[in-house]
């Protein structure tokens, strides 16, 4: 954890992925995160993966380094109290980040009301207001019907696991928040700032040059298995059953590919036939499959180990596929021999592998990992220190069910 955004403090109402890990974007990088939840844990506080107990690991793992207060905000003085901690006045306070519906006490109007510079940052599905999730956004923007073997077999539509608008999504939230605070701080002025995940996809969709693709090429791009469209990349199995990826995008990494297989006269051969020039990019797109041909007799003759050490020798570009499984338990990547892990006791839990944000800030020290908190973990704390309730005021909220702490 690198402490570059120390002092920002930013309260967050949020579910699922893209805007947990918006705000756990922040809390790695050192701003304040001040998670709210109903009493209990609220839609995704169980959801899967979870452990034999029952403890959500994907909860966890998407709201480290935050802190946590459980609230009924079913209640008129649970909402009451979240608006007060939302408005709460700091000149880097005043940031609230959610994906809950953006009505009633929880709307901009409301908030702003009792602070006129607020920074409102609201996910919506997309743009229409309807709610979405990563997977309804994924096949509407077309990627899942590019995901299959085209010419060689019928696998499509084949969505992808990774959820990777919410991905992208709770970055841009980061960076949204950051955009509005440094408008605020020169201006003095607050806004809402309104993000529709369809929106996000749509946006990578034409930032990618698929829209153009479709609208001046006239062009509807079929699925192409593991090849890499415009340009030269393949997967190959080794003698022992392993398997690589490899990419030819540069001339460099072309003439690797070239000096590893020993297959020099046998592609120029081929590129003469065919009537191409394998030193443009496209041409090796187009020629893939005869290249493919030369190129695979020389993995399959050899064990991955042997693939590995004269890939490295000719300095090619390549990865090895693995499990998820394989990555953990073998990869040194993947552990504490990495700047990015350390192995953290997360409560309820027990101790893992936990990743920092990758950003290295060379003027800040880095500092330990920071857990996801437990449930109302520091609801006294913020109730006294953000807020300056007196233990009589904080009393009464736990008598009276509005608060809880952890353990609840």
């Amino acid at each position: 954890m690198q402490k570059i955004l120390s002092g920002l403090r930013v309260v967050e109402g949020s579910a699922f992925v893209a805007a947990p890990s918006g705000g756990m974007t922040l809390a790695q990088l050192g701003a304040d995160v001040i998670r709210f939840d109903p009493i209990g844990g609220g839609i995704d506080y169980r959801r899967w993966p979870v452990t034999d107990k029952g403890e959500s690991l994907y909860w966890h793992s998407l709201n480290k380094g935050k802190r946590s207060i459980a609230v009924d905000f079913r209640h008129p003085e649970g909402q009451a109290l979240l608006s007060r901690l939302i408005t709460a006045p700091g000149d880097e306070a005043g940031l609230f980040l959610t994906n809950f519906p953006a009505s009633g006490w929880l709307s901009y109007d409301s908030l702003k009301a009792q602070r006129e510079d607020l920074i409102y940052l609201n996910l919506v599905g997309d743009r229409h207001g309807r709610g979405a999730l990563d997977y309804t956004v994924n096949c509407k923007v077309g990627f899942p019907s590019l995901t299959g073997l085209g010419k060689t077999g019928e696998i499509a539509p084949l969505n992808n696991p990774l959820p990777a608008w919410d991905v992208i999504t709770g970055q841009q939230i980061a960076l949204g928040l950051l955009a509005a605070e440094r408008h605020r701080s020169r201006t003095g002025q607050g806004q809402l700032v309104r993000i529709a995940l369809a929106d996000v996809a749509l946006a990578t969709l034409g930032n990618l040059g698929y829209i153009a693709e479709a609208m001046v090429n006239g062009v509807e791009r079929e699925p192409i298995g593991n090849d890499i469209f415009g340009t030269y990349g393949h997967d190959f199995a080794c003698l022992d059953g392993e398997r690589v990826m490899v990419v030819g995008v540069s001339p460099k990494q072309w003439r690797a590919l070239l000096e590893v297989t020993g297959s020099e006269a046998q592609i120029l051969a081929l590129q003469e036939r065919l009537g191409l020039d394998f030193r443009k990019e496209g041409d090796r797109y187009a020629g893939r499959e005869g290249i493919t041909a030369v190129f695979a007799p020389w993995f399959a003759a050899r064990s991955f180990s042997e693939v590995a050490a004269a890939l490295d020798k000719a300095g090619a570009c390549w990865g090895k596929y693995q499990t998820i499984g394989e990555v953990v338990a073998g990869d040194k990547d993947c552990s504490a021999d990495n700047p990015l892990f350390q192995m953290v006791a997360q409560p309820g839990i027990g101790e893992y592998l936990m990743p920092d944000h990758p950003l290295r800030f060379t003027s800040v020290e880095r500092e330990a990992v920071c857990p996801a908190p437990v449930l109302g973990e520091h609801t006294e704390e913020i109730l006294a220190g953000t807020l300056k309730l007196s233990d009589t005021e904080i009393a009464q909220l736990f008598d009276r069910k509005i608060v809880a702490g952890p353990g609840v």
